[in-house]
């Protein structure tokens, strides 16, 4: 059979099993059948890429894919709302991405910037501030801004601003501090990288017993779990199962 043949055939029966899974009117089947490749880019127009619009998982799978081919048009795209408009949420906006770009010394900038008047005990605006500093290698001024942060805003919480608490606790060398803020954010972080990260802490001031029980409980954990999980933190898995085999 030929390809061309076999490959319309794989598509239209894709289409009609999408029709009558997502209730779709059943007239599309016939249309399908009868006039192939044309009824089914018609159909995917029509009927799927609307959908697409709407899926916030489509839509973070296009947003991949879009800055793997040009990572940095979402940080152009701010930084012209922000030439046109200055206002905070422009200049958070570009102070974001220019955090996920790696111009940490940019966000840097912009955040210290909008922490002002209204905005200048605003919680999320701190935390970025603190990623930037951390992403500078400044361990000192992250710890600083996250317990200012939290003096102004005792009731924050946010699993990655304790995390990222931890490491810079970790970073200016108070290794007893470190331990007791990585045990706690471990209790309620949601992934593997806290445990990871706590574990090798662990090792690296000779625990070793306990680096291997969090070790293993990251393998537990990840076992059991469902597969877009175990995709999701495979590095800190695979790192497990590195340390564990050479603490064995």
């Amino acid at each position: 059979m030929s390809p061309i043949i076999l490959l319309s055939i794989v598509l239209q029966i894709a289409c009609c099993v999408h029709v009558v899974r997502t209730g779709r009117p059943l007239y599309w089947v016939f249309i399908l059948l009868v006039f192939s490749y044309l009824a089914v880019l018609i159909y995917v127009i029509a009927e799927i890429l609307p959908d697409l619009r709407h899926n916030p998982a489509a839509r973070r799978t296009v947003r991949t894919m879009r800055n793997r081919i040009d990572p940095e048009r979402d940080k152009r795209d701010a930084a012209r709302l922000l030439q046109a408009a200055d206002t905070p949420e422009n200049r958070r906006r570009l102070a974001e991405e220019s955090l996920r770009s790696g111009d940490y010394a940019h966000a840097a900038e912009l955040y210290e910037q909008s922490l002002k008047g209204l905005y200048a005990t605003d919680p999320n605006l701190m935390l970025g501030l603190a990623k930037a500093q951390f992403g500078l290698g400044q361990a000192q001024q992250t710890r600083d801004t996250l317990d200012a942060l939290i003096a102004a805003n005792p009731t924050f919480r946010s699993s990655d601003g304790h995390l990222l608490y931890a490491r810079a606790v970790e970073g200016t060398g108070d290794i007893t501090a470190a331990l007791n803020e990585y045990e706690a954010v471990v209790q309620g972080y949601p992934g593997e990288e806290a445990r990871a990260r706590y574990a090798l802490l662990l090792q690296r001031s000779g625990d070793a017993s306990r680096a291997v029980s969090m070790f293993k409980e990251i393998l537990t954990r990840s076992d059991v779990a469902p597969k877009y999980y175990q995709r999701e933190q495979r590095p800190w898995i695979e790192l497990a199962r590195k340390e564990l085999a050479t603490l064995a």
